[in-house]
């Protein structure tokens, strides 16, 4: 898309301008690499595009910046068209550091260590500006990095063995909590039984003394049927003798 196409402030407009202007030395720049036969010259060509890369990914940068400011002032419509502008640019940046790595690895230059990456698939400038290459550090720079990037290795590894050390000591208190809670079911399981033991003999006992009150109904029954048959005969015997 160009620039006219898409509604910008003068200030978007002018950092746009730029990157296009980047955009054509990156495409003019590549062109010229496969008429440059030394290997030598080609490196130097090189670094001059990732210079200009660099620079196309401060503007752009600053072009989003700008874009988030001025989001809540704009309609919708128009943030969409910028937030598009914005991914354009990205892609075609993108394009060409992919370019850039190609011809990097052509020259198999094995002295100088890439450190600009945008990402093929990133949907922002990467975050690193940092282009250094490593033929213009000095012997004490190469030692400390490297110093320093066995210091954050032996802190990864200690940050490691602590998260195992907290892990196994989580998994004994787990093991532990279970152990008990098994004891605690088993007891519980054991009072169950007993309670319902308890009721069962309960239940027995009922119906014994549930016997016994009918065997004492039958008992009382027979009682009062001779205490009235004796005074039954007592009344017959009155009768006769009068």
């Amino acid at each position: 898309p160009m620039a006219s196409d898409v509604p910008m402030t003068p200030e978007l407009e002018q950092i746009d301008g730029e990157i296009q202007d980047i955009f054509r030395a990156l495409q003019n720049g590549f062109q010229k690499m496969d008429k440059i036969k030394d290997s030598n010259r080609q490196a130097k060509q090189l670094e001059d595009l990732t210079g200009k890369m660099k620079e196309c990914k401060r503007l752009i940068k600053e072009f989003d910046r700008i874009l988030k400011d001025e989001e809540s002032k704009n309609p919708p419509e128009v943030n969409k068209q910028l937030n598009d502008r914005k991914q354009y640019m990205i892609k075609e940046l993108n394009s060409y550091v992919t370019l850039r790595k190609t011809y990097q690895s052509s020259l198999g230059n094995n002295k100088r260590v890439e450190l600009f990456d945008m990402g093929a698939t990133s949907s922002e400038p990467a975050a690193d500006d940092n282009i250094q290459m490593a033929s213009a550090m000095t012997n004490q720079q190469l030692i400390d990095s490297g110093r320093n990037q066995m210091d954050q290795t032996d802190e990864a590894i200690a940050r490691s063995k602590m998260v195992v050390a907290q892990t196994v000591e989580v998994g004994s208190q787990t093991a532990t909590t279970l152990t008990q809670q098994t004891e605690q079911m088993k007891r519980i399981g054991n009072e169950l039984d007993s309670v319902h033991f308890s009721l069962k003999k309960a239940s027995q006992l009922v119906k014994e003394i549930g016997r016994q009150v009918a065997t004492d109904k039958c008992i009382m029954g027979l009682l009062a049927l001779i205490v009235f048959g004796v005074i039954a005969i007592i009344i017959v015997k009155d009768v006769l003798e009068t």
